[in-house]
Formats: structure tokens, sequence, C-alpha cells
């Protein structure tokens, strides 16, 4: 496999160990000081000369939005504009002149707002949706949020399965608040390895301490930090002058070589992309695209994978003559006895090119050069059922879901609406640009 160019690695992959001293830096008040700073006074704010935000969140459509004052950034770069310009009402109606604490609500199966921002300011609270401020609102706290303290430090979401229910974790002082959305419930903790937060995020399953120009990553069920913290964030959430982990170059190095190792989809909807030494999740796109180490997740597999497949919730992953198998869930876990050689687990001699799993199906299809075996997963032993020709001398990787089977093969990727179709074609269908159709770039 081609190795990936190491500035793939965006620089919000945060997994790493890389950054500041483990230390917790300073503690800031139970109010947050909204003074304004010298660039305020000419209504100019750089993020990247270090700034201790009031609060962070995404919008419906996924756009991070970071606050300070009665100004805002949009999005990982870019200058910052009036509260007003994006959030009308806040500055225009009501005189907000700030925001204490802001989050995306996450209630799919309920009766609450899905996706609707909700920002605190002193004991009021706004919704927001499509940046409109919802009717009825500003409402008290407590009314919205019952339990739940005025002048705010920070508030996020954390869905069901990251929690144990849809909840929103607030922050005042040195205590977090747990608030169970559906049953309107709180519960108060304090947890001694966090720093006092001035903003909290929740991006790609992951939870952020904002403290000065820093922050620190936490479990949201216990609080726990593990890893080397606190960070600078100008390295990670920001395109900085002399900052930066691994380099600013990733839209660039991600749409400039389509080419894939390996995709899958495993049984909780987590789509992957591998390239080289990285991952890419593709089910997020709507919180931008970033690619991290696979041993992030993966601390057993550094870099070139040969092929993913994912079946009865587990994640086969195969490099030269191994195979990996992972329980699949919140982390992924090594099975017991594993690695094992291709030949104990699937009955063929490896390498494997790629190999996919249709559905619930048992049937993993396995591509060796210009053949494709079709191995019975329920088979003891496993051994090919069905050898048949493919119109391909070599495929990269290969994906099977609801609308067919996609092959990719060099900077494109090929779509056949079934797999007896893929191995009975001898005609290549119309060729798509993996780039552009799978990883979200424009060209």
């Amino acid at each position: 496999m081609r190795p990936l160019s190491v500035s793939l690695c965006l620089c919000l992959a945060l997994a790493l160990s890389q950054g500041a001293p483990s230390h917790h830096g300073s503690m800031k008040d139970h109010h947050k000081d909204h003074a304004p700073t010298p660039h305020q006074e000419d209504d100019v704010l750089d993020r990247c000369e270090g700034i201790e935000f009031d609060a962070i969140s995404p919008d419906e459509k996924g756009i991070t939005f970071f606050f300070k004052g009665d100004r805002l950034w949009r999005g990982f770069h870019g200058p910052s504009q009036l509260l007003n310009s994006s959030f009308q009402e806040i500055d225009d109606s009501h005189h907000l002149g700030h925001v204490d604490a802001a989050f995306r609500m996450h209630h799919e199966d309920g009766s609450e707002p899905h996706d609707h921002i909700f920002f605190f300011q002193d004991d009021k609270v706004f919704s927001y949706y499509n940046h409109s401020l919802e009717e009825g609102f500003p409402k008290d706290i407590k009314e919205v949020f019952p339990g739940v303290p005025t002048h705010l430090d920070a508030a996020v979401e954390c869905p069901k399965g990251e929690c144990t229910t849809d909840s929103v974790l607030f922050f005042k002082g040195d205590n977090n608040y747990h608030f169970d959305i559906k049953t309107r419930t709180i519960k108060m903790k304090h947890w001694d390895q966090l720093p006092n937060c001035t903003a909290a995020y929740r991006w790609l399953e992951r939870y952020y301490c904002f403290h000065g120009h820093q922050f620190t990553k936490f479990h949201p069920v216990t609080g726990a930090v593990t890893g080397d913290y606190p960070k600078d964030a100008r390295s990670y959430f920001m395109k900085c002058p002399n900052f930066g982990h691994g380099g600013n170059d990733t839209d660039r190095d991600r749409c400039s070589n389509g080419r894939l190792d390996a995709i899958t989809v495993d049984d909780l909807g987590k789509a992957y992309a591998f390239r080289g030494q990285f991952y890419m999740r593709l089910d997020t796109k709507r919180d931008g695209w970033h690619t991290f180490p696979i041993t992030h997740l993966w601390k057993h597999l550094a870099s070139d994978l040969d092929s993913v497949f994912s079946y009865k919730d587990k994640l086969y992953m195969i490099k030269g003559d191994q195979v990996y198998i992972f329980k699949t869930g919140a982390t992924y876990t090594l099975i017991e006895g594993y690695p094992k050689t291709v030949k104990e687990e699937l009955g063929i001699e490896g390498p494997i090119d790629s190999s996919f799993v249709c559905g619930a199906e048992s049937t993993v299809h396995v591509i060796q050069g210009k053949k494709m075996l079709d191995i019975d997963l329920l088979a003891t032993p496993r051994t090919v059922t069905k050898e048949s020709l493919l119109p391909f001398p070599k495929i990269d990787a290969a994906l099977c879901g609801p609308d067919g089977v996609k092959v990719f093969v060099g900077p494109v990727y090929f779509h056949y609406e079934t797999p007896a179709l893929l191995a009975l074609s001898r005609i290549q269908p119309e060729p798509h640009k993996t780039s552009v159709e799978m990883l979200g770039c424009d060209h």
C-alpha cells in the first residue's frame, strides 16, 4: 500500500499525545470576565493570540461557532464577526452582548427540539434553529432546564450511548450538572481531574473542556482525564501561524489523492476510510472532514491496511497475512487470541486486496487480484464456495451498502447493484471521483 503524507493528519487530531505540559493551568471564577480586551476597542479579535472562549457550539449544519464577548468565529479559521451577524436577535432585540454557555440539543427520539442551539446568558436561555430565535424565547433557565443554575460557565450535549441517556452537561465553578433531557432530572457532580471550564465542546464523540487558551479532553460520565493535557487550542481547533499539529494542508492532501487502502461501515453505522497511517470518519461529515492516526482507535495497527470488513458486531481488519478482529462498541476491543493468519481465519492464503460483506449476509467477498472469492463465515472450517473473475486487474478497496457495491480503483470508484453483477460484468460502468463524492472535496 502507498503511504499517506504525514500532512494529512489534521491539526484537529486531538487524540495524539504530544501537546502542552500536563497541568491544569489557572482556574477561573464562577463568573466569566467579559471586560473588553485591547482588540475589542477596535472591534477586532485575533484568536491566534490566545483567547479564553465564552462558549463553543456547532449549529444544525455542523458549523462550529466560537464565542467571546460580542464577537464570534465561524469555523476553524477566518476573522471574528459581530455576534448578531449570525444570531441577529441576540443583540438587536435583547442586547445580550455575550454568551455564558451554548450547546446543540441532541434528542432524536423525543419531543425536545433536536438540533436547536441553546444560548445561556445570566438567568435566561435562548433557543435558535436555522439561526432564527424560536417563538417564546428567551425564557428563564429554570423553566426550560429545572435545577440548572444561572450564570453558567459552560454546557455541552451528551447523546445516549456516550452518556446513559440523552443528556446535557452544565458547568459552573467546581461543579457540573448532568441534566436528563427525557426525565428533566439533574445530578450534581464534582470532578477533581477537570479544570473549571469556560467552554465545553463535543466533537466526533469526544469531549473537551476549554480553559484559558488551552483545552483538556475528558470522559463525559466520569470526568476522567487521560493523556497529556492540557493542550493549546491554537494547535488543534484553529489555523494559526507557528501553531499546528501535523500541518495545515489537510484539505489539499485529502483532495489531491482519492486513493483508499480500505473502507467499511460497522454495525453501529460508523463509516471509515483508511489510507496510509490514517483513517477518516465518513458518517460525521456534518462536523467536518477530519483524519486521525489509525492507532488512535486500533492501537495494534499502525498503517497500510489491506482490507477491512464488518460482520456480526465485529470489525475484521487485515494487514499482510494477519487478521485482527475487534468487538464493535463505543471503543474497539481486540478479541482474545487475535491476530490469526488469513489461512486460519478465512481458509485461504493471504494477502488480500479488499473484502466486503453485504448487509446481514454471512458471505464475505474477498478480492485477490482479478479474482473474487466467496467465503461462508458460518462454515467450519471456512472454505471458498464460489470463485469469480473480475473486470479489474486490482481493486484497492470495496464497500457494500443499501445502494449496492462500490469498488475503489486508484482515485475513482465504480458502482454495481449487486456482487453478482460485479462478477458478471465485462464493461466498466461510469467512474466516480472518490475525492469529490466520498471525501467531501469540491474538485
